[in-house]
């Protein structure tokens, strides 16, 4: 994962500040190389909670906060175009789960947050898809207990780190797998390659529309 300062992930578009993050390395292709410096959390919510919080945190001590996070990488689908770019309408968190407690599947306890939280901004012309994120890999069956258009695993604490410090949050991602089901590494990792040279187009499109004025930021809702 990424060390040091995080200040150089930071980058500056259209006057625009935005703090770029991914789970990986494998995901960092040579398209996106030449266009961002991500922040690099690790794999899994626990370890883009821990990276994304403890950035903002130094960011914010030196009075250098961003006006934008931006999760990129990849996610499952079993009905999504497998290679396809899809931009985060929604972010549930599927490991939360305190029904046994009265409290609504998804919902965390005590938490002014709805169980699937909306978000507000978009990259005009990039499809939007509903995302489910967990520490788990979701393959075959297992997507029946999924309500979502797509998985994975980084994107609701990236965006509940980001909601700590009064920060708006877009994403996309590139569907890698999920028709049907993981036999290993190789299943995953073979679209990669594709997914790097369409983030990176889709990045493109949206530094066009910031410098055009069609990416409109507006003041999100209440944090916590």
């Amino acid at each position: 994962m990424s060390l040091g300062d995080p200040r150089r992930h930071v980058a500056e578009i259209g006057g625009l500040s935005v703090l770029f993050v991914m789970a990986t390395e494998h995901e960092y292709g040579p398209h996106l190389k030449v266009r961002v410096d991500p922040l690099i959390t690790g794999v899994g919510p626990v370890e883009a909670a821990a990276a994304t919080g403890a950035a903002l945190a130094s960011l914010s001590h030196h009075g250098a906060l961003p006006d934008l996070l931006f999760t990129l990488g990849s996610a499952g689908s079993r009905h999504l175009d497998h290679a396809e770019i899809y931009q985060v309408a929604s972010v549930a968190y599927r490991d939360m789960d305190c029904s046994p407690l009265g409290f609504e599947r998804g919902l965390t306890p005590f938490l002014d947050e709805p169980a699937i939280i909306p978000i507000a901004h978009r990259i005009p012309g990039v499809p939007e898809a509903t995302l489910s994120s967990g520490a788990n890999i979701v393959s075959g069956a297992a997507y029946d207990a999924v309500g979502s258009d797509m998985v994975d695993m980084e994107t609701y604490s990236v965006l509940r780190a980001a909601r700590r410090f009064r920060l708006p949050m877009v994403g996309l991602r590139g569907i890698t797998d999920g028709k049907t089901e993981l036999t290993g590494f190789h299943d995953w990792a073979e679209y990669l390659h594709i997914v790097d040279e369409k983030l990176a187009a889709a990045l493109d499109q949206f530094q066009g529309h910031v410098h055009g004025g069609a990416f409109d930021l507006k003041p999100a809702g209440p944090r916590a």
